[in-house]
């Protein structure tokens, strides 16, 4: 359980990182947070820089761990989830979006309160989110081949893509309208 808890460091290290961007340095160590009561698996991770937090999607716990990085706590423990495999935060809206793996949701949870605003129905597997702030919509890719598009203003669901197989992992285009997945297929 020590190894999962010190996974955390690469999210804080990620967040150090964004003063010394432009500094070639190593790594190194800020901080260490402790997540007591949390069992299994962790995945994915999402910052609100502005606010200093971090988001945990703590999939073997069916969590979603809130962690303020400028008092080095954990500051909350969601729950209600299924899986929760891709968690994304839209600072725009301070909506935080968690995709669950065993339902196939997506859940809409707002920023403040982390109370559930929707609750978005796709295929099995939901799992990773991504954020285009340009065109305000969400992915979330999900099933044994699909991304769903989410208006984040919304939280309507305005779309799919099919694909041929799970999109286990997306990325969007910096600069262009593409979008990259490396899609598993079986």
């Amino acid at each position: 359980m020590r190894r999962l808890r010190n996974i955390l460091l690469l999210g804080l290290m990620a967040v150090g990182m964004k003063a010394h961007a432009q500094d070639a340095t190593a790594l190194r160590l800020l901080q260490t947070i402790p997540l007591p009561k949390v069992e299994g698996r962790i995945d994915h991770m999402a910052v609100d820089l502005k606010g200093e937090r971090l988001f945990i999607a703590a999939l073997g716990n069916n969590t979603v761990e809130i962690l303020d990085l400028r008092a080095g706590k954990r500051v909350r423990s969601v729950t209600g989830f299924h899986e929760p495999q891709g968690v994304g935060f839209v600072s725009e809206f301070n909506k935080i979006f968690v995709a669950n793996a065993k339902d196939g949701a997506c859940d809409i949870i707002d920023g403040a309160s982390f109370e559930l605003i929707k609750r978005l129905k796709f295929a099995d597997d939901a799992d990773n989110i991504r954020y285009d702030s340009k065109a305000r919509r969400g992915y979330v890719g999900y099933g044994t081949g699909g991304l769903g598009i989410i208006d984040t203003a919304s939280g309507d669901q305005v779309g799919a893509i099919k694909l041929d197989g799970h999109p286990e992992s997306l990325q969007l285009e910096k600069s262009g309208p593409r979008i990259f997945v490396n899609p598993i297929v079986a």
